[in-house]
């Protein structure tokens, strides 16, 4: 199968060297179609002219998550496993950088600790750009040495989790690896030999220049002085300078402070008197309520008062005599009828004999209505009185 892991092929960390990638980025670089078209049937020999095409490096990118050519390399060379001085060859390669950086990410999957270090190491002092592929698809500037670094200190890379490495003091105690050593460690000692010869040199001209005395060496000392006494000067005019500054700022910040101060308890100060103003407008509110509604009791007390004395003073004689006077009138206007219709002669002579005595009734009755015109026979003694006294007056009496 195109997809089988070579049989001559030896096991990686006690696994299936394919299986250094996860599941899903592996299927995902077996439906990729420069794995199906490139990567068919590729050997160790082959491989490097597809490594020499590449143009950046990186894992997957995009929505769909699709591998890079690079990572599809990367696991060609999982799936033929070849030779350890291939590996070598590919990462010793100064004239394709990309070559260089698929070997040395081969190495780390597949390689010893002793091997990692002492074939990767080297490459940080290459400092080459690189183009990588982010997750979204967009190229970041990046450099050989960088990605070196990441492959020995970092424990995932291009989407592919790095297997563990130790620690590189650790194999340094065990003498599994030497010591390491930079590789601008000469270019210090050339630049340390040279510092000492010319101390030496200077040292020989300071012996010379104090063994005796001249004048131009005087001359500098005075020059050296003065501009020292100048310079402590300059320093004492800076320093009060500043301190005159600093005072200032002093001040205006207590200033500031102040102000601020008085003008938030102004604030206050005007906040409690409204507040009081207020409580004192409604204490007063309530206050011309409560005597508004005690004058309307008040006047709904007298008014039932007087209503209650004006029904009193209607005492049940006085009734009583306008319904007498009432019915006394229905009385004479029925006599009155009934001696209008009367045809019998005696009540004729009756009505002739009695003619006489007519005036005299008449003259009673008419005395009888003065009497009770002046209200004087009023059956309420108080308007009996008042009666009296609005008829020596000369006015009309109370009717009730």
């Amino acid at each position: 199968m195109a997809n089988r892991t070579d049989p001559t092929a030896r096991s990686i960390h006690g696994t299936n060297p394919q299986n250094l990638v996860e599941k899903i980025l592996r299927s995902k670089i077996y439906q990729h179609s420069y794995w199906k078209e490139q990567c068919f049937g590729l050997t160790a020999e082959t491989l490097v002219d597809k490594a020499m095409e590449l143009d950046h490096v990186g894992g997957t990118y995009g929505g769909n998550r699709r591998p890079t050519p690079f990572m599809c390399l990367v696991m060609k060379m999982l799936q033929i496993q070849p030779e350890k001085d291939i590996v070598v060859e590919f990462i010793k390669n100064e004239d394709y950088k990309y070559v260089r950086v698929l070997g040395a990410f081969y190495l780390r999957l597949t390689g010893s600790d002793a091997d990692i270090y002492l074939y990767l190491e080297p490459l940080y002092n290459d400092y080459r750009k690189l183009r990588q592929k982010k997750s979204d698809g967009q190229f970041m500037l990046s450099h050989v040495d960088e990605f070196i670094d990441e492959l020995l200190t970092k424990d995932y890379s291009c989407d592919i989790a790095l297997p563990r490495i130790k620690k590189r003091w650790n194999l340094e105690s065990t003498g599994a690896i030497e010591l390491r050593r930079s590789a601008l460690e000469e270019d210090f000692e050339e630049e340390e030999e040279k510092e000492e010869d010319e101390m030496d040199v200077e040292a020989e001209d300071q012996k010379d220049y104090h063994r005796g005395r001249s004048p131009l060496r005087e001359r500098d000392r005075d020059r050296k002085h003065d501009s020292h006494r100048y310079r402590d000067r300059d320093y004492d005019r800076e320093r009060g300078r500043g301190r005159d500054r600093d005072r200032d700022y002093d001040r205006d910040r207590d200033y500031d402070r102040d102000r601020d101060y008085d003008r938030g308890r102004d604030y206050e100060r005007d906040k409690d008197r409204d507040r009081d103003r207020g409580r004192d407008r409604d204490r007063y509110r309530i206050r011309e309520e409560e005597d508004y509604g005690r004058e309307r009791e008040r006047e709904g007390r007298e008014r039932e008062r007087r209503d209650r004395d004006r029904g009193r003073r209607r005492s049940p004689s006085r009734s009583r005599s306008r319904s007498r006077d009432r019915k006394d009138h229905r009385d004479g206007e029925h006599r009155k009828r009934h001696n209008r219709g009367s045809a019998s002669p005696r009540r004729h002579g009756e009505e002739n004999g009695g003619a006489k005595e007519e005036p005299k009734k008449n003259k009673e009755k008419k005395e009888k209505k003065e009497k009770k015109d002046d209200g004087t026979d009023h059956p309420d003694p108080e308007i009996a009185a008042a009666n009296k006294l609005r008829a020596s007056l000369g006015l009309k009496p109370l009717k009730s």
